[in-house]
């Protein structure tokens, strides 16, 4: 019997997943069902190829691992076989926890939980699965470890996550400034102080790093078109539950009906067993098939916003550095009530305004260590010659208006 399972992904060719505790991770349905989970949500609007799924990301990441403690082993940076497959184990469940269309569910059918607070619950059920295999990997996922750097491989600046997914988006996207030289960071990698650090002749490819990152943000993830649409797909949502909680009837899949009828936060997850079992029933085709069922709705406004989801019939999106003005909204409100014949407060179910920050480098995150010769280490602020600092700080604020066209 071979000792791997090998996965042909387009992105890095084949990959190995050894028999055994990592082999097992994939296995479990708590793993397969990133199958059904889009990578990138409802970037497919703008970008058709963008349909991979969590779990070709989760699987990239952890290649990507597996050659970074190869990597760190050959420069004789000591790491015991147990550490290794924590750190591998711990990549690939970094991402458990994500719900349909990723972020959407997070602020609308849920408060006050994320989807890394999923992921670590969900690790805790496999790690009750497996009898404790886990335990190891699960206190390099939380920082719990006096080792840091595992923890950096997982989640800092350079980490295999996003190694991973600016390369795979930027290829599944067609955006393909986007493709950053991951093997070559990987190679570069070092440590210095207990913390991961990357050799000076590595510095371009850092730089071109920084700045793709910047590319893929506003091209891909915050692009106005997908903004627009994630929020009709929000609205939708956020209609459906005032309806059920209203009393109303409205179809659901009996996970999706248990996040509708109600009002789900961090505690009500400590409290109730069944939502973390429901959740994991959730997935993409719950809310495809519920917005095909709410096409049809006797409730205008939920039938309009299934049919735009549905039919790409867009919201209209405006991008402003200045927050629009109150009579601004006021008449956008007022034209949506007579084209739908609505009251005007009704109105707010079919627009929707928000504020998207991104810092493209934030010195206090994100310090990337430049390691040189002699055993000096500068951040990569102070050592490239073509990131002007100041520059890559300002913080950049954009308002998003989208509303229904009338």
């Amino acid at each position: 019997m071979n000792e791997h399972k090998i996965i042909n992904d387009p992105v890095f060719g084949f990959i190995k997943i050894p028999r055994g505790l990592l082999y097992d991770i994939v296995s479990h349905p708590l793993f397969q069902r990133l199958n059904r989970i889009s990578q990138l949500g409802l970037t497919s609007v703008v970008y058709p190829g963008a349909r991979h799924t969590r779990f070709q990301h989760s699987i990239g990441a952890f290649h990507l691992m597996s050659e970074a403690v190869k990597s760190l082993s050959e420069k004789g940076i000591y790491i015991f076989d147990s550490e290794a497959e924590a750190v591998q184990a711990a990549i690939l469940m970094h991402d458990i926890g994500h719900g349909p269309f990723s972020h959407v569910l997070e602020h609308t059918l849920m408060q006050g939980i994320s989807h890394e607070d999923i992921s670590l619950k969900m690790m805790e059920q496999i790690n009750r699965d497996f009898h404790g295999e886990l335990n190891l990997a699960i206190s390099i996922f939380k920082d719990e470890y006096p080792n840091k750097i595992f923890h950096q491989l997982i989640s800092s600046q350079l980490d295999m996550d996003r190694l991973d997914y600016l390369r795979r988006d930027s290829f599944y996207t067609g955006v393909t400034e986007g493709n950053i030289g991951s093997a070559r960071i990987i190679k570069m990698l070092n440590v210095a102080d207990d913390r991961l650090v990357v050799e000076a002749k590595g510095i371009y490819s850092i730089e071109n790093y920084l700045t793709t990152r910047r590319l893929m943000y506003w091209q891909v993830y915050l692009h106005k078109t997908t903004v627009g649409y994630e929020k009709i797909l929000v609205n939708a949502l956020m209609r459906a539950k005032h309806l059920v909680q209203q009393g109303h009837e409205v179809f659901a899949t009996p996970a999706l009906a248990y996040f509708l009828k109600n009002n789900i936060d961090a505690a009500w997850f400590d409290t109730h067993p069944e939502a973390l079992h429901l959740y994991a029933e959730l997935d993409d085709s719950d809310i495809w098939s519920a917005m095909k069922v709410w096409k049809h709705s006797d409730d205008h406004i939920l039938a309009t916003l299934a049919t735009d989801l549905l039919d790409r019939k867009l919201f209209k999106v405006e991008v402003t550095e200045e927050k629009p003005s109150n009579e601004h909204l006021k008449e956008i409100s007022a034209g949506i009530a007579r084209a739908m014949g609505i009251s005007e407060e009704e109105t707010q179910w079919l627009m929707n305004l928000t504020e998207i920050g991104k810092d493209m480098y934030n010195p206090d995150d994100d310090s990337i260590g430049i390691l040189y010769k002699d055993g000096t280490v500068k951040d990569i602020a102070e050592a490239s010659e073509i990131l002007n600092v100041q520059l890559l700080s300002k913080k950049i604020r954009k308002y998003y208006l989208c509303y229904q066209r009338f």
